[in-house]
């Protein structure tokens, strides 16, 4: 399910307005074809149309030829820092730089067989700031990574202006810090960096929007520019030398480019992030105020990514990490072409004119279509270099299955030539390895089998990978102030595709029948998956109990009234679906008893919802409870609430219920 925008504007009834309602959909019927319908319908985008696309790409002639990466060439002052040089010195230097190294190796037919056959090998170390890290790849011959204690900003090869801009730009994260041991990089973006540079992938599951979301994007930005710039300086400059060439057979010393021009392709969630990610390039590109970048198309990308302070209510009050995450203009449903050369950028550039792409999952799954429709498109993400899919976790709340579509619809071999000149192509591409030489980052703020599964099963770099896999210590059970008793109890399912049935029938069976008593009234049953919730809603209704709804698609007014019969008792049960907690972050009032159908995907909501228990004063002889159901397919999750250490004794005890109880004794 796709985000609804939600700025609310007060409360009434014990229910907060929201200017941006999805509708309800039909209760009893409610199917996957249906969720992918309204997803569809949802917020239509007029930046996204392609007719307007198109329009842009004719109409915008002056700025086509300007961004053209096949008439224009290197200025003398611009480009790569050291390149006239490192022609001079035998391109000595060049074979050093990590973006040539990368991409100027030529895979033999026998590693790709063994790369597309093979398992991994991985092995672990331990890095100061990221802690433990496994590195695994198929050719065997990469050794484990070092963390560098300092960097030497030469060594990081870093394209004018590039190693001017950074420092200033980064200033603001440096300063923060007591004493910084490096002018250019916090510990962190050091590390992270120093594993983006050599091209492998990585996944970093410890992104907190609150904590350090804004000094990872930072350093992404640096990398992804940093390859763009070199890349475009290798075409330009190879420009100029085919201009000055005598005429003669086509020299294969050339071949500088991919099948389509499009090499980096980063995907968030909202436009807010997409419009930091500018500012950050904008600033990255500008030496200094005297020199500022021509930036095309800037007024209008301010109004539609931009965001006027005074649309936010200021009556809301919602958790610190809520503030974080939802910043700014929070549409999900954009995608935006953006062209750099030399000292200029162009936004809004055609897709097949551009050098990056910055997308939602939602505004790539509207462009690449689906099997049978007339109007889709996907050979731009034929020659992407490099991936970034920025808060991950964010995805698995909106629509995960559009992440996994355009998994699918990368680094294709195009279906039309798109106007490429094939002697200027490298031979990887050509050959259909470009999969291999794709540097994927992907940065979450969790672990999820979900997110590791695009690494472990659609990432195939040639360089490898590496995965920060720190496990929880203590977990968020720990934050819980109320006095609970937490009753945890397991399921036995035999594979993972049998446990949702499991739980379906380990909950009616044996479960529910103790919450059925009307002494065990306010029983809150909070639902992560969308489909478990129209299943338990459609098996209360045929029971006849006494319940309430709500879920991300529940208006406004039937939200009031459900919580206001749950707070008053009217209604025994209330089913609440994760997502609605995600968006919306209510205060749910009148919590006695509580049952976790599964446990949350973000683990603080697990101590958030235990903590709204004391948001009613029940007098102190308050009897309340909690119950958990937990299989072995949730040890993830589960150690994220109770901890590494009970989750490993909870999955190997012969007892399947487990007590924890928190809070102070009277």
């Amino acid at each position: 399910m796709d985000s609804e925008g939600s700025q609310e504007t007060g409360e009434a009834d014990g229910g907060e307005e929201d200017k941006n309602d999805v509708p309800e959909q039909e209760e009893a019927t409610d199917t996957a074809e249906q969720t992918l319908g309204q997803e569809q319908a949802d917020g239509a985008d007029t930046s996204c149309d392609p007719s307007r696309e198109v329009i842009e790409e004719f109409t915008d002639v002056k700025h086509e030829s300007e961004f053209s990466l096949e008439t224009n060439f290197m200025e003398e002052e611009s480009g790569d820092c050291n390149a006239d040089k490192r022609d001079s010195n035998s391109s000595q230097a060049f074979s050093e730089d990590p973006f040539k190294q990368h991409m100027d190796k030529e895979l033999e037919e026998k590693e790709v067989e063994k790369m597309s056959t093979l398992p991994k090998t991985s092995s672990q170390s331990k890095w100061p700031r990221l802690g433990q890290l496994t590195f695994s790849s198929t050719l065997e011959k990469h050794k484990t990574l070092k963390a560098d204690k300092e960097v030497d900003v030469k060594q990081l090869y870093l394209h004018k202006p590039l190693e001017s801009t950074w420092p200033k730009v980064n200033k603001q994260y440096l300063s923060s810090m007591n004493k910084p041991s490096d002018p250019f990089f916090t510990p962190l973006q050091r590390e992270l960096f120093c594993i983006m540079n050599t091209y492998r992938d990585l996944f970093y599951p410890e992104r907190n929007a609150l904590t350090n979301g804004e000094e990872i994007q930072h350093a992404y930005c640096l990398h992804a520019l940093n390859h763009v710039l070199k890349a475009n300086a290798q075409v330009l400059s190879n420009n100029a030398k085919r201009r000055d060439q005598k005429p003669g057979p086509d020299n294969d010393d050339y071949r500088d480019q991919g099948l389509t021009r499009p090499k980096v392709l980063m995907i968030v969630p909202f436009r807010e992030c997409a419009l930091r990610i500018v500012h950050i390039f904008i600033s990255l590109l500008e030496v200094n105020e005297k020199r500022k970048i021509d930036v095309s198309n800037k007024k209008r990308f301010k109004g539609e990514f931009g965001f006027d302070p005074e649309e936010k209510p200021p009556n809301l009050k919602r958790p610190e990490d809520y503030e974080a995450v939802f910043a700014g203009n929070i549409d999900d449903h954009f995608r935006i072409g953006v062209a750099i050369l030399q000292k200029s950028m162009r936004l809004y550039a055609p897709f097949y004119s551009s050098d990056i792409i910055i997308a939602s999952p939602l505004g790539m799954r509207t462009i690449i279509g689906a099997e049978g429709e007339k109007k889709r498109d996907f050979d731009f993400l034929s020659s992407i270099e490099i991936l970034i899919i920025d808060q991950a976790d964010i995805y698995l709340m909106q629509n995960w299955e559009h992440v996994l579509h355009l998994m699918k619809h990368i680094n294709l071999l195009p279906l039309e030539p798109h106007g490429v000149d094939f002697s200027r192509v490298r031979m990887l591409n050509l050959n259909n390895w470009s999969k291999y030489y794709r540097q994927t980052l992907l940065f979450s703020a969790l672990q999820d089998p979900q997110i590791n599964s695009i690494f472990n099963k659609h990432c195939f770099n040639y360089m490898g990978q590496v995965a920060v896999r720190n496990v929880p210590l203590s977990g968020s059970i720990s934050h819980v102030v109320v006095q609970l008793p937490h009753v945890f109890r397991r399921l036995e399912a035999e594979n993972i595709t049998s446990v949702i049935e499991t739980r379906f029938q380990f909950f009616i069976n044996k479960v529910l029948p103790e919450y059925r008593d009307a002494i065990m009234s306010h029983t809150l049953i909070y639902v992560p998956s969308y489909f478990d919730y129209v299943r338990l809603r459609n098996y209360f209704k045929k029971e006849d109990l006494n319940f309430t709804h709500i879920c991300e698609y529940t208006k406004k007014g039937g939200v009031c009234r459900a919580r206001r019969f749950f707070l008053k008792g009217e209604k025994q049960f209330l089913l609440l679906t994760e997502r609605f907690h995600f968006y919306k972050r209510y205060v749910i009032k009148g919590i006695r008893n509580l049952i976790f159908y599964e446990l949350p995907t973000y683990s603080h909501f697990y101590s958030e919802i235990c903590n709204m228990m004391k948001a009613t004063d029940n007098g102190a002889d308050a009897t309340w409870t909690c119950t958990v159901l937990y299989s072995k397919y949730d040890a993830q999750k589960l150690a994220a609430v109770v901890g590494i250490d009970r989750t490993a004794q909870m999955l190997q005890s012969k007892k399947d219920v487990h007590l924890f109880v928190t809070g102070e004794n009277e």
